[in-house]
């Protein structure tokens, strides 16, 4: 190709995002990954899309919130543009309550979701469970309808498929040129400051309905995929030998699993993921100048709730690299 406009260093959800958004504003892309897309935790198999509670409110969560209400428009180009599925679906999510003051609590938090989501979601309480079968001490669930859910991995290569057909190119080694954006996961981010968290996840062979909403029970996420699986995960290890490698503590959250809900409990494993998540030390995702490294940008720290983040901070990126404009990125955000 030509001498690119952008240059991105790292092919996971955030580094393609951001040339994504970019080559549809018509710039000049190249994504640089040695490994190539979905090589680190974008290459995961769980895909919760799932908000922070409703109250508190600050410009993070309404960050959020915008950006997991374009997720279904977003991830359908991406799906229509590459010819490849995303395996997304704004599916809900359901939470058992554990007693009457998680109840009231609920409560709460569903007259601050009437207001701060403004109708273009719900969050509230219901005895149904779904279908799941799962036991809740209080027979009530928190259902929101804002959660969705998608198949990291093949999400991750349907963008950098879609970058492709916009006349971008994803390569594992190349030059840099025009403005640079560093995407490059847990490594980069020690550069700042930030560290890796390690995760563990199973995919367990279970045809659900399509649309059944995901689960998140006892700390666990339970997401049924399109594909026939049910992704199980994961845990929060910050101390590890081994970055790629399944250990016990899966076979834990595996039985955990099974225990939660009874239909898992004949349900093969079909799938073993370990991955590490980069986290920032604020825990947010770091947009902007980068820190280290004068005239450049990083887009990265994405740790639990990237995939969600990932069509705005795409779009918020490309204001900024592409037109100097900075106004959607949250001041948390910033490094």
């Amino acid at each position: 190709m030509a001498t690119p406009d952008v240059t991105v260093k790292g092919a996971g959800v955030f580094g393609l995002a951001v040339a994504y958004a970019c080559a549809r504003r018509g710039a000049r892309v190249r994504v640089i990954d040695p490994a190539g897309p979905a090589a680190g935790a974008s290459g995961g198999i769980v895909g919760a899309l799932a908000p922070h509670v409703p109250e508190h409110w600050n410009d993070k969560k309404a960050f959020q919130l915008e950006s997991l209400l374009m997720g279904e428009d977003w991830w359908g180009g991406v799906a229509g543009l590459s010819g490849e599925d995303p395996g997304y679906a704004r599916s809900g999510r359901l939470q058992p309550l554990a007693d009457d003051a998680a109840v009231a609590l609920a409560k709460t938090r569903a007259t601050g979701a009437a207001a701060l989501w403004q109708g273009a979601a719900r969050w509230e309480v219901v005895a149904g469970d779904g279908g799941w079968g799962v036991a809740s001490p209080t027979g009530l669930f928190v259902h929101d309808t804002l959660s969705g859910r998608l198949f990291p991995r093949r999400a991750t290569r349907a963008l950098a498929a879609a970058v492709a057909m916009l006349g971008g190119e994803v390569v594992a080694e190349g030059a840099e040129a025009g403005a640079v954006v560093w995407a490059t996961g847990w490594r980069g981010l020690a550069e700042v400051g930030g560290a890796g968290v390690k995760g563990q996840a199973a995919r367990l062979a279970l045809a659900l309905p399509a649309r059944r909403p995901q689960l998140f029970a006892d700390g666990l996420h339970v997401i049924p995929h399109a594909d026939g699986t049910v992704a199980i995960g994961s845990t929060s290890e910050r101390d590890f030998a081994a970055p790629d490698t399944t250990d016990d503590r899966l076979d834990a959250l595996v039985a955990r699993a099974r225990a939660l809900v009874p239909a898992l409990a004949g349900a093969p494993v079909v799938e073993r993921w370990a991955g590490v998540r980069p986290r920032a030390r604020s825990r947010a995702p770091l947009l902007g100048p980068h820190p280290a490294r004068a005239g450049q940008f990083i887009a990265n720290g994405g740790f639990k709730i990237g995939f969600g983040m990932a069509p705005l901070a795409g779009e918020a990126m490309a204001d900024l690299v592409l037109e100097g404009r900075d106004g959607r990125i949250p001041a948390g955000f910033r490094p």
